[in-house]
């Protein structure tokens, strides 16, 4: 086959540059298996060429435009190929996000598999810490801020299935991770509040002090303010205010998130990816376990926070995407989550200091799919 391609070029015709040309225009006409067919030609017969590192991205790219479980997957691979063999060409920082938005693009649902999105987050936060000067920082860290608000979604969900059944030691380990890992998640005031929720239903109130102040201080325009200052007046504690710049802050965000209309919330409900449309406009937050770890995430976990359980991974299907602080349906989407999250509910009922367990709401942001129709 190489003979074939080669045997065309006259004596003074540059065939690796005519071969690059002849593999970009073929993809550019969406023929991608003969483009990467002709660059392979190109990378083995002319390994010196200046055209090899062209090659190899173009490849890549070619993959990533084919799209596809596969072509992603595929991607992948090859912009960490070019990325190893190429690390110092002005090419590898745009090589990298892209390894990030190949898990990007292949991301389930925030109630669904989070694989994806654990390495997607690994990745980006893999390009900040190599490339902090790239002029494509600004897009990286957009991507970075939706991922996790995927994530943070996530946890969420599980946080509130142990809150509806009284796990409340299950319920504030999550609701305590979500707020740690995750500070700039738009439902970060519901969960500052059920964490102090679970906290005071655990008989350490005063654990929750922080939690209910910083919903005043760090979402003073939550619906949940009212409540949070109710608990804090309730334990004799001071009144926080936020701040001027957290106040412009809140509003620049609500600003920025109107209601979607009837379509689109239609739309939502039945599409296969997440919707990332409430992330805040906030910084990124680059913690947690470091980047070279994302491979962890394809690995299926042995247990969760909770010592001594195992993990018992919400999923559930369905209604729970649609359901505005509802309890998840046990019987439908975790038979068995139920025996195993009362197992670390208290045996005293709740205090009758606190507010009576509810379900944790999210502003509204899910409706059931009656209610939209």
């Amino acid at each position: 086959m190489h003979s074939d391609i080669t045997a065309q070029f006259a004596p003074g015709d540059q065939p690796d540059k005519i071969l690059y040309e002849k593999a970009t225009l073929e993809i550019k006409h969406s023929r991608y298996d003969v483009g990467r067919l002709t660059l392979q030609t190109l990378i083995n017969t002319y390994p010196d060429s200046e055209f090899l590192s062209k090659a190899k991205l173009e490849i890549a790219d070619s993959y990533y435009s084919e799209g596809g479980v596969s072509g992603l997957t595929q991607a992948e691979a090859e912009y960490k190929d070019f990325i190893t063999f190429f690390p110092t060409a002005p090419e590898a920082p745009e090589a990298q996000y892209r390894v990030a938005m190949s898990h990007f693009r292949m991301m389930a649902k925030a109630d669904r598999d989070q694989t994806e999105a654990k390495l997607a987050e690994a990745e980006f936060k893999e390009f900040l810490l190599k490339y902090p000067d790239s002029p494509i920082l600004s897009r990286v860290k957009r991507r970075l801020r939706e991922t996790q608000e995927v994530l943070a979604e996530g946890e969420y969900y599980t946080a509130n299935f142990y809150y509806t059944h009284q796990a409340y030691p299950a319920a504030r380990s999550r609701f305590e991770e979500i707020t740690n890992k995750y500070p700039d998640y738009s439902g970060g005031d519901n969960a500052l509040y059920y964490l102090g929720q679970s906290l005071e239903q655990l008989k350490r109130g005063r654990e929750a002090i922080p939690y209910y102040s910083r919903v005043m201080t760090d979402f003073p325009l939550s619906p949940l303010v009212p409540q949070a200052k109710a608990r804090l007046a309730a334990m004799h504690q001071p009144i926080p205010r936020p701040t001027r710049a957290m106040l412009a802050r809140a509003r620049a965000d609500a600003a920025h998130h109107p209601d979607r209309d009837l379509l689109s919330k239609v739309g939502g409900v039945f599409s296969s990816t997440p919707n990332t449309n409430a992330t805040l406009f906030g910084p990124v937050h680059v913690g947690g376990p470091p980047a070279g770890e994302a491979q962890m995430a394809k690995a299926p976990p042995v247990g969760g926070p909770e010592t001594g359980k195992a993990a018992i991974v919400v999923q559930p299907v369905g209604e729970s995407s649609l359901t505005a602080g509802k309890p998840v349906d046990v019987k439908a989407s975790a038979p068995d989550s139920n025996a195993k999250a009362k197992e670390s509910a208290p045996n005293n009922p709740p205090s009758d200091s606190t507010t009576p367990a509810e379900p944790a709401k999210k502003k509204g942001r899910f409706t059931r799919l009656k209610k939209i129709l």
